[in-house]
């Protein structure tokens, strides 16, 4: 399991790397000024993975443009990081984000919830393009917490899987423990509802492995 510290404002990464994280991802979509900048201050501040995100307001996002539009922002910033997040609609530039010789990061968010064999499906649906899938959905009730903690266990592994909003957010702290790889908090300003900060969610892991 690796924490991920999602910025809005590459100035963060320093304090997020300080406080625990073990890699960054950068919300493009998020962020004001030159998104070349902010990357490059980022790569200067930190030695450790960098994910970038341009997340598409269909998935909860920023970004209102075209797969080809989202693509020319990504190009210059490629050289510099390690990750791209890539959406099933932007799916179409994928192969060439892996011939620069960068892994991806298969995401889908979504306000509601899925049953298994859709979750399965969904997964295989996102590694045909992507190093890790992620998927991240919105419970609606303590046996869909259940059921995303039971497709988590059982789904090929290398997995993200996570929850939006703030009714189920325990299901965060919960998910490393069956199999998720990647978990996403903030160093400052939080990028989604109900996310924990990197310090919250190393402590809620202390507490949780020590009993204490």
């Amino acid at each position: 399991m690796k924490i991920v510290a999602a910025l809005t404002d590459a100035a963060c990464a320093g304090a997020a790397r300080d406080q625990g994280a073990d890699m960054i991802e950068l919300r493009l979509d998020l962020m004001e000024g030159d998104l070349l900048l902010q990357v490059t201050s980022c790569r200067e501040q930190v030695n450790m993975p960098i994910i970038a995100t341009l997340r598409s307001a269909k998935e909860g996002g920023n970004f209102f443009g075209s797969a080809d539009e989202w693509e020319r922002k990504i190009q210059p910033i490629l050289p510099l990081v390690d990750y791209i997040d890539v959406e099933v609609r932007f799916a179409v530039h994928a192969a060439a984000i892996k011939a620069a010789g960068k892994k991806i990061i298969a995401s889908h968010h979504s306000h509601l919830m899925m049953p298994l064999h859709s979750l399965f499906a969904l997964e295989r649906e996102l590694r045909a393009y992507g190093d890790i899938p992620k998927i991240i959905l919105t419970p609606v009730n303590g046996d869909d917490v259940i059921e995303l903690l039971s497709f988590t266990y059982a789904a090929k592994k290398p997995i993200c899987t996570g929850v939006l909003g703030s009714a189920f957010r325990y299901a965060r702290v919960m998910l490393p423990f069956f199999g998720s790889e990647l978990v996403y908090c903030h160093a400052g300003t939080a990028t989604a509802t109900g996310q924990y900060s990197v310090e919250e969610f190393m402590e809620l892991m202390k507490q949780m492995k020590t009993g204490t």
